[in-house]
């Protein structure tokens, strides 16, 4: 099937690179009109973590288009370091940039998914939500995460009236340009990664690219509030 969001308006953070770029490559080949957001290199150029351009953007979204029938929120970044050496700016920035980065463009979307009827927010956990990963400084990282995870469950409550499904995906540890900068900082991150998941392979964003398909589709149309692991089994031992 090449045709499972046909017709859907998609909006995808985080296009210019990783996570986002698989998603949003996938999503239009199975037929979606994808805007891809990202600081730059997208189709459109924002700050997410700037409140007067985000509202701006989904403006200009929405006089284009009338509605976002799909919001995958996959831009983020983050501050690793071991808890005696992060400053209290790293700690701040990183939480702007897990979560600031998704409340601003779902709360400026709102409208829009609510005039689609049957809207899907795709959000992203991680992980690090559920569990600490031996060797991974990942203390801001794993806070915000977790903080997407209990959003996205009351997204899920406040956008039901209104046709609005909201899930996220909690990847495992998947190659990117942020996560081979990771492994070159943590050189004994790769093996300690790979001992914990229970496949011996380490993602790719096509991995993630696939289930968020899923969710954006009305296959999907039951399932709100949900987080689906993606991690080789890293979670479920």
């Amino acid at each position: 099937m090449a045709d499972r969001l046909m017709g859907k308006v998609a909006v995808v953070t985080g296009a210019g690179n990783g996570i986002g770029v698989g998603c949003a490559e996938h999503f239009r080949a199975q037929g979606a009109k994808v805007i891809g957001v990202d600081i730059a290199g997208a189709d459109r150029d924002c700050d997410l973590t700037d409140e007067g351009a985000v509202a701006d953007l989904f403006a200009s979204i929405g006089a284009e288009h009338g509605r976002v029938d799909i919001l995958l929120n996959a831009a983020a970044f983050a501050t690793f370091a071991w808890i005696e050496e992060m400053t209290y700016a790293q700690w701040k920035r990183t939480l702007v940039g897990e979560l600031d980065i998704v409340f601003l463009p779902t709360r400026a979307a709102w409208g829009l998914l609510k005039a689609s009827g049957r809207a899907s927010i795709v959000n992203f956990a991680s992980a690090n939500a559920a569990h600490a990963l031996e060797g991974s400084a990942a203390l801001a990282h794993c806070a915000g995460k977790g903080g997407v995870l209990a959003m996205t469950r009351q997204l899920a409550m406040e956008g039901a009236p209104h046709g609005i499904r909201a899930n996220t995906i909690a990847p495992g540890f998947i190659l990117t340009a942020a996560t081979h900068a990771h492994m070159e900082s943590e050189p004994a991150l790769r093996e300690k990664v790979l001992a914990k998941n229970m496949v011996k392979i380490l993602g790719e964003p096509q991995d993630i690219a696939h289930a968020a398909t899923w969710l954006a589709s009305d296959e999907a149309r039951y399932v709100t509030g949900a987080n689906i692991a993606v991690d080789a089994g890293a979670t479920a031992w």
